[in-house]
């Protein structure tokens, strides 16, 4: 079964091709900067000898990007299948899923009407997995098109993190509560933590570190608290939404500076996070603007430190106790200043971080604590779209 998973960020889109049963890619690739200039995709084969090439492009949306991609998947020289009849199922990252889904669910005209429902609840996310699906629909004419939500891994939130301190009928009547995202990433990377601590009883804190962010306190393998609420906006500071902010904020942008809803949404959503504290969004522009002395950037740095500390703390009271603390996504994964300032001055917690482990690079799951550290602190690579091919497979088997 030939399934093709496209899971699609606010500025990116990451796609893999699996022949299931094997968890082993046939090519696996990455659009990134969509709307930005040096917009680029890079594509990887694994059938025989491994080729990689990396694309610099114009994509100014999902939609040029997307069709991209299944240019490069059919191309004679990087292709790796003849038609796209050889696709049997496409499998679509949806973020929001809202009260209607918490399962993975086959696409139908029914379901898209509902997902459009889910635009609001996700503005950066939602739209452009539609879009996805809408571009796959006419792209891989004969195959299934399954959503997998984002929301699913923390339906088993409890009541008493999940709702919000507004009158009991906002939540009957709308659904309004915390619903949380990232749990394709979540659920994997706590999975392969648990496989390598040989613990079912375990107690972590997974953080989820890209453009979008966050960070879920999880007990026995399930979601019991996490960053994200009713949309994707709160918690940690990201790559260009607020983060956690004050709601009184908003009052005082429509009341005094005369804000409309669409430009606090803008303002909130598109123009706010590391891109309205140093004019960059991506760490790698960060980075090389702290390291060539901009004051602003570092601050942007230890803002964020500090918020992700926050959480850990908090968290780790929600699960009276700490096992472990992952570190997962492109700067999870790869940003060893964000780690370092994550971890140190924790040694309340027994967090204790090895700094030369910390700044060498390997590739699969890594450990980079000192000895003495109470906590493991892991380094995860995640793999939502492995996730998400096995959660299709599993689904479109058992209705056969």
């Amino acid at each position: 079964m030939n399934i093709f998973v496209i899971n699609s960020g606010s500025s990116s889109i990451k796609y893999q091709l699996f022949t299931m049963p094997s968890t082993q890619p046939v090519c696996t690739g990455l659009v990134e900067r969509i709307g930005q200039d040096g917009a680029t995709i890079t594509h990887k084969t694994f059938a025989g000898k491994e080729t990689s090439n990396t694309f610099t492009l114009t994509i100014p949306d999902h939609a040029t990007g997307l069709n991209k991609v299944n240019e490069l998947l059919t191309d004679p020289e990087f292709g790796v299948i003849k038609n796209t009849d050889e696709i049997t199922v496409v499998g679509h990252r949806i973020v929001h899923g809202g009260e209607a889904f918490s399962t993975t669910t086959v696409i139908t005209p029914e379901v898209k009407e509902e997902l459009k429902k889910t635009f609001q609840l996700a503005p950066l996310h939602n739209p452009p997995g539609y879009l996805g699906v809408e571009v796959a629909e006419k792209i891989f004419k004969n195959a299934a098109q399954v959503a997998v939500f984002d929301t699913a891994f923390h339906q088993t939130m409890p009541a008493h993190a999940y709702r919000f301190a507004l009158p009991n009928t906002y939540y009957t009547d709308h659904n309004i509560r915390s619903y949380g995202f990232h749990g394709t990433s979540h659920k994997y990377v706590s999975e392969q933590a648990n496989a390598y601590l040989s613990k079912a009883d375990s107690k972590l804190i997974s953080i989820h570190l890209g453009n979008g962010c966050s960070i879920t306190a999880i007990k026995n393998g399930l979601s019991i608290d996490t960053s994200m609420g009713f949309g994707p906006l709160s918690g940690l500071i990201m790559g260009t939404r607020t983060g956690d902010i004050d709601p009184t904020v908003v009052f005082y942008l429509i009341n005094t500076l005369g804000y409309d809803i669409e430009q606090v949404s803008n303002l909130l959503n598109k123009q706010s996070g590391m891109l309205g504290l140093t004019g960059f969004s991506d760490m790698r522009d960060i980075t090389k603007a702290m390291n060539e002395g901009d004051e602003n950037a570092k601050l942007a740095y230890h803002l964020y430190a500090y918020r992700i500390k926050k959480y850990i703390g908090s968290y780790t009271a929600a699960l009276n106790g700490l096992d472990a603390i992952i570190f997962t996504a492109g700067v999870g994964e790869n940003d060893a200043l964000v780690r370092q300032l994550v971890c140190e001055d924790m040694d309340y917690l027994g967090i204790q971080l090895d700094n030369n482990l910390n700044s060498t690079r390997k590739p699969g799951l890594r450990e980079i604590n000192t000895p003495q550290s109470k906590v493991k602190i892991l380094v995860i690579p995640t793999n939502e779209e492995l996730e998400i091919a096995e959660q299709c497979y599993n689904l479109i088997n058992s209705a056969l």
